[in-house]
């Protein structure tokens, strides 16, 4: 298979190549702003395209989008094409997907929150160790009571749920605060504000939609909009993060392959390893040094190579170093740190070539036969074929109308979950407490036998002050013997009973 030509050399007047077969050894371009980072990815996507290979990779400053478009090939292009050896040059596209987290400028990207897990999640919701303790228990509880958790109303509803069976839930899992259940559920508001809320549901993002290929052969690029999200690195890097492992647990192991199976550009590195605490730097290194045999390639893209652990560092085979300006310590640190990584050329000072380095150029090192390192070597990077900058709303509408995911990410998918479970538990209970007591026969009779005592005492009773009545009437006219003794004791009876004549 041919390999990936990366430019000339200048020092030795050399085509400057990858080679296919090593491309899942990872790699690294670093370099200051506005040196050729971007343009040198472009060349990378591209070569890995023609060969067959997908690449996923963001686009932080939005010019990483003309991959999808054909360059003009101005007459500047052509003659360093033509410098560099590049024969077949000519303008074109490369197969796009456009991705976005908040699906405005691609196909939305989802994952469930139980895809995403704790220790993601918690880092982005910037938790401290008791709060991702307590998501911890919730995962656990979602786990033993077979609820979904499925977006961020899942989570919330568990949250709930926590607060009202706190002592219980304490008991069985460990301490759950109610100051720390707030805490989450005010970041959960944060993210949501941020714009972090469609990010989880379904449908869910599918691997396999990554690794496409076309008819013809060439591998589609997969370009994650991140302008916008780059504003908030934490979401940033950790849903590129997740996106790593979900790779490394879900392929499987093909070993050394004639090409790699996927190439996952992760730009603005730093990002990933700012604040990240050791425990997290340690899974990324475990990554990054396992998931090239499953056929997946890693490069990081960065202004200085410390910004990637040296830990990691080491493992990256494949090195283009642009420019750096030594006007700090920190610079200076950098530039030194940077030449020590490279293979040594006789024929070139690194450290000064690092810093005279012109836009374009770049210090290239790769692996050749049997994965040993090419000396340094200072390199005309190749143009890519693209046009090297942003494209219009009208353009990225028509990649978009020809992609063939869009009708499986573009409408999002509310099953029932957590949420809607709890919700109709709860409906349940407040049925069952408002409905009257169920009544059994037993009941019944005794109910018939109060209501039949009842009737009984109100008759007997009225017979009874009724003939009270008139023996004490009797009783009085015998005693008054008087006619008009009888004509009172007859109207006080009239009067009581309605029956007396005046």
């Amino acid at each position: 298979m041919d390999p990936i030509l990366l430019g000339k050399g200048v020092t030795d007047d050399i085509a400057v190549v990858l080679q296919p077969r090593l491309g899942n050894r990872h790699g690294l371009v670093a370099g200051a702003t506005g040196t050729g980072k971007t343009v040198t990815l472009m060349t990378l996507a591209e070569g890995f395209s023609r060969i067959g290979v997908p690449v996923f990779l963001a686009d932080v400053k939005g010019d990483v989008a003309g991959l999808a478009v054909a360059g003009d090939g101005n007459d500047k292009l052509r003659q360093r094409a033509a410098e560099i050896g590049v024969a077949d040059y000519a303008p074109a596209a490369s197969p796009v997907v456009f991705w976005d987290l908040y699906g405005q400028l691609g196909h939305p990207v989802r994952t469930t929150v139980s895809e995403m897990g704790p220790t993601l999640l918690a880092r982005i919701l910037e938790l401290n160790d008791t709060q991702a303790g307590v998501l911890d228990i919730v995962f656990k509880l979602a786990d033993d009571r077979g609820l979904l958790l499925l977006d961020l109303d899942d989570l919330r509803a568990l949250l709930n749920l926590v607060v009202e069976d706190r002592k219980e839930i304490s008991t069985e899992y460990g301490l759950v605060s109610a100051p720390s259940v707030a805490a989450i559920q005010r970041a959960l508001l944060r993210l949501a504000q941020d714009g972090g809320e469609g990010f989880f549901g379904e449908p869910a993002l599918a691997l396999e939609d990554l690794m496409r290929t076309t008819t013809d052969g060439r591998g589609v690029i997969g370009i994650l909009a991140a302008a916008q999200l780059v504003l908030k690195p934490r979401l940033y890097s950790t849903f590129l993060l997740w996106l790593l492992s979900e790779l490394f647990e879900r392929l499987p192991e093909v070993g050394d392959l004639d090409k790699p199976k996927l190439v996952f550009v992760f730009d603005e590195a730093h990002l990933l390893f700012d604040d990240a605490p050791p425990a997290l730097v340690q899974r990324i290194e475990q990554v990054v040094r396992l998931i090239r045999s499953k056929g997946v390639g890693v490069y990081f893209c960065s202004q200085f190579p410390d910004d990637v652990p040296a830990n990691i560092l080491g493992q990256l085979g494949n090195r283009v170093q642009h420019a750096l300006r030594a006007y700090t310590p920190r610079d200076q640190k950098a530039v030194k740190t940077a030449a020590e990584t490279f293979v040594a050329n006789p024929r070139l000072d690194v450290a000064s070539a690092i810093s005279s380095l012109g836009t374009g150029e770049a210090l290239v090192s790769t692996l050749q036969d049997k994965g040993v390192p090419m000396p340094v070597e200072q390199t005309l990077i190749a143009p890519p074929r693209c046009r090297m900058g942003a494209i219009t709303d009208a353009e990225r509408t028509q990649v978009r109308a020809g992609s063939p995911v869009g009708g499986k990410y573009d409408t999002a998918v509310n099953r029932e979950s957590a949420a809607e479970m709890l919700s109709k538990r709860a409906q349940a209970q407040v049925a069952k407490a408002d409905a009257p007591p169920a009544r059994g026969p037993e009941q019944d009779a005794a109910a018939g036998n109060e209501w039949g005592q009842a009737v009984k005492d109100a008759v007997f009773g009225t017979k009874r002050r009724q003939g009270l009545l008139e023996t004490m009437a009797k009783q009085t006219t015998r005693t008054v013997g008087s006619k008009l003794g009888q004509q009172i004791v007859r109207g006080i009876l009239g009067g009581i009973f309605g029956g007396g004549k005046r």
